[in-house]
């Protein structure tokens, strides 16, 4: 499917690590030079390393990745690289969204 980031078309793809040998590091990429985002698919929810609630998990490593894409496109490289705090975004997104609609600034 095509997703747009700021005016720019991505490609953005549901695979396996064994479709995608990018996602052996990680459940998640974004190629900002391929405009392409890549999120893993499959998990095993039986693994006892696995998180309990793999739907919220598959929803955070999305916005993860758009959130890479975004700061790419934003020029914004070095905070783009920085995985502390895209990962910070991912995780507080959904509690930001919602304070935002709850004041009506949305």
């Amino acid at each position: 499917m095509k997703i747009n980031i700021l005016g720019t078309e991505y490609d953005y793809e549901i695979s396996t690590e064994t479709e995608d040998i990018g996602l052996l590091r990680g459940n998640g990429y974004c190629d900002a030079f391929k405009k392409r985002i890549i999120v893993e698919g499959e998990f095993n929810e039986n693994d006892p390393n696995s998180v309990q609630d793999i739907e919220a998990f598959k929803k955070k490593v999305k916005r993860h990745e758009i959130v890479h894409a975004y700061l790419f496109e934003s020029g914004l490289t070095e905070y783009a690289e920085n995985e502390q705090l895209v990962e910070w975004v991912a995780w507080q997104f959904p509690k930001l969204l919602e304070t935002l609609k709850e004041v009506g600034a949305i």
